[in-house]
């Protein structure tokens, strides 16, 4: 079952937009996101709004995406199903706000993805995983986000890690749960990553308006899950991820009269340049010809994720692309 069904403004070809007003000092980047299947036995479809053709990062987050709420059927039609499938030279963060996952992986790591909860997988040197909503679920709803891993880092072992960030109050205007990272005066979470990030979940109240202490040196980006937003004075819609480069040291926020519930990225911007093709994060063509072909091989880099019981045993690899693949820096 797909997503729910686009606005005008999302249905049209992928767009990035820069909005800089008298009443906006600091300039906001928007980009919206655009309908994609995802992988898998169901037929189930996110909001993707990185990578974008003008710009790959915010930070080192190189991949958003944005589903639901999908009605799941008694059946688990409408719900997700992803056999075993590879991946390199990354981390996955899988944050929920309605529903469950089961997730498996070849490190032999099994976990329940739940709302309010993040979980952190490490591919480093190579990991295949399953993720499957649980028979109870009945609506699924969040954002699976990517991170790609320095050089000096890429090459590490496969890992997992899970994490129940506290509910903090936001002063009267909201709250807020820091999955990744440290939001000034908020919270930190323990959850290791190899680049300075931020990962935020925060609700805000009907009509509240806050400035929100943030790292002069990361970039930052806001992606509006439901209600209304406005991001330094820049209305976005739902599923939309407003970007802002390094450099002030407050965010603005005011959210409209229903409230809004976003999710707050971040990072120091990452300066290397990266090939990302399918489930692969690489450095160039050849290399990740060689990750795809060690996946069809049934290369012990990836080996093997136990206790999967959907129809097939394994996602095969897409055909290689008919032109080379090149490397993709900070703006495209």
């Amino acid at each position: 079952m797909p997503g729910r069904p686009l606005s005008r403004a999302h249905a049209r070809a992928a767009c990035s937009t820069g909005l800089v007003t008298e009443a906006t000092p600091t300039p906001v980047q928007v980009l919206r996101g655009r309908l994609v299947p995802l992988g898998g036995i169901r037929a189930m479809y996110v909001r993707r709004t990185l990578p974008h053709r003008s710009r790959a990062f915010i930070g080192a987050w190189c991949f958003v995406d944005h589903y639901g709420p999908n009605e799941i059927g008694a059946d688990g039609s409408g719900g997700m199903d992803i056999p075993p499938h590879p991946h390199t030279g990354l981390q996955t963060v899988s944050w929920l706000f309605e529903g469950e996952i089961e997730h498996r992986d070849s490190g032999g790591a099994v976990g329940l993805v739940r709302p309010g909860e993040v979980n952190l997988m490490t591919a480093g040197a190579g990991i295949a995983h399953t993720e499957v909503s649980t028979p109870e679920t009945r609506r699924l709803h969040g954002v699976q986000l990517w991170v790609a891993l320095p050089d000096a880092a890429r090459d590490t072992h496969r890992n997992f890690e899970h994490h129940a960030p506290p509910l903090v109050p936001l002063r009267g205007v909201g709250s807020a749960r820091v999955f990744i990272g440290e939001l000034a005066g908020v919270d930190r979470s323990p959850i290791h990553t190899f680049t300075p990030l931020l990962g935020a979940e925060l609700i805000l109240n009907p009509g509240a308006a806050v400035a929100l202490a943030v790292d002069t040196a990361y970039e930052h980006g806001v992606l509006l899950d439901t209600g209304e937003v406005s991001v330094e004075g820049v209305p976005i819609e739902s599923g939309d991820l407003a970007c802002i480069d390094p450099g002030p040291d407050r965010l603005r926020l005011r959210a409209g009269a229903a409230g809004a519930r976003i999710v707050l990225l971040g990072g120091v911007p990452f300066e290397e340049e990266i090939v990302m093709w399918w489930n692969f994060v690489g450095r160039s063509h050849d290399e990740i010809l060689a990750y795809r072909q060690g996946w069809e091989a049934g290369s012990i880099r990836f080996g093997t994720v136990k206790g999967y019981a959907g129809p097939v045993d394994r996602i095969p690899a897409p055909p290689m692309p008919a032109v080379r693949l090149r490397p993709r820096g900070r703006r495209g």
